[in-house]
């Protein structure tokens, strides 16, 4: 087993492009059993050249040997109401690590490079968005500090 403290965290660039093509269809596959309102088939859930370019989003990589291994990002949010304590936050998806990478606390690093991105940027706020059913990945997140906030809840009308 490869040691995860020779990981290189860094943005992403279109050389990672094809990678992460690959990256976003392994997120939807793990997603499609929490959630019936998904396409069947091909679906895209990213623009990920636009990502890439993007100076209001980080998209970040985690590389071993040369081989990205694993992705995140985080996106600057306006606050949906002036309520709140914070005017703008740091919105992160796109989680995703190679099967045979994962456990290893690889997400924890893509998120300490996204906290630290959101910081330069005078964010104050990380939020993200986890399937409920999906406890591995809810316990996970607990872990490393996030909470749970609020649930949405659906009901299809037929």
């Amino acid at each position: 087993m490869e040691q995860t403290d020779s990981i290189i965290i860094r943005s992403a660039t279109v050389d990672d492009l094809n990678t992460l093509l690959q990256f976003e269809q392994g997120v939807i596959e793990a997603e499609r059993p929490f959630d019936p309102t998904l396409k069947s088939g091909h679906i895209d859930y990213y623009d990920l050249n636009e990502m890439i370019e993007a100076t209001h989003t980080e998209l970040a990589v985690a590389e071993l040997n040369n081989q990205v291994i694993a992705s995140g990002y985080a996106r600057i949010k306006q606050a949906q109401r002036d309520c709140y304590t914070y005017e703008k936050y740091a919105y992160l998806g796109f989680m995703y690590v190679v099967p045979e990478y994962r456990g290893r606390g690889i997400i924890n690093k893509i998120i300490d490079h996204l906290k630290a991105w959101a910081i330069a940027q005078n964010l104050n706020e990380l939020r993200l968005e986890v399937y409920t059913e999906n406890e591995p990945a809810v316990k996970a997140y607990e872990k490393i500090g996030f909470s749970k906030l609020i649930t949405e809840m659906r009901m299809p009308v037929e």
